[in-house]
């Protein structure tokens, strides 16, 4: 069944680049990018075409940050691999993007019921990918290690897209901390 094989570490440390690496070694034949941001502005639309230009032309990809198991359904190839790029734009999307908050007013009940929200649609995929005999590689940014966000907002993220971050490592195989371009492995 599907191996996860989580790869994280801080902004700008090479994540990316060290999970297609991981791929490209292993020769998988059938790859599957599912592509989480959202590209609002040219510099998030250089840094997509950059991803792109990286990776080459052999991949099939799905767009989007919900519903992703009906998206990946129709591509599944056993024996091949996919790329989730990456889980912190997944959640920070599921965040923002489907309903406003007053984040800075906002009540624990609330912050809860989102978390719930995104840990369900999180475990569905996680769900299904193991069932699927692909394996997939997950990419994520390390919140824990910088300084507390001086907002609500901020704050908000970093609780719950850790938490995420945890539940999705404590189903991997494989573990991954990248720093500086390095690789270490954790697991």
């Amino acid at each position: 069944m599907g191996r996860i094989i989580y790869f994280t570490g801080g902004a700008r440390s090479g994540k990316s680049i060290q999970a297609e690496k991981y791929i490209f070694s292993r020769g998988y034949k059938d790859r599957i990018y599912i592509a989480t941001a959202l590209a609002f502005d040219d510099e998030m639309k250089a840094r997509v075409a950059k991803h792109q230009e990286q990776r080459g032309k052999d991949w099939i990809t799905i767009e989007g940050y919900k519903n992703l198991v009906e998206k990946i359904k129709p591509h599944v190839k056993n024996g091949g691999v996919i790329l989730l790029d990456c889980l912190t734009n997944m959640v920070t999307n599921l965040m923002i993007m489907e309903k406003e908050y007053d984040w800075d007013h906002i009540g624990n009940e609330e912050v809860e019921k989102i978390e719930k929200t995104i840990v369900d649609e999180v475990m569905e995929l996680i769900t299904y990918l193991k069932s699927i005999d692909m394996d997939t590689v997950i990419v994520t940014n390390e919140l824990g290690m910088g300084l507390v966000p001086a907002y609500a907002l901020g704050r908000h993220f970093r609780d719950i897209c850790g938490r995420i971050n945890q539940m999705v490592a404590g189903y991997s195989r494989e573990a991954y901390f990248i720093v500086s371009g390095m690789t270490m492995k954790l697991k």
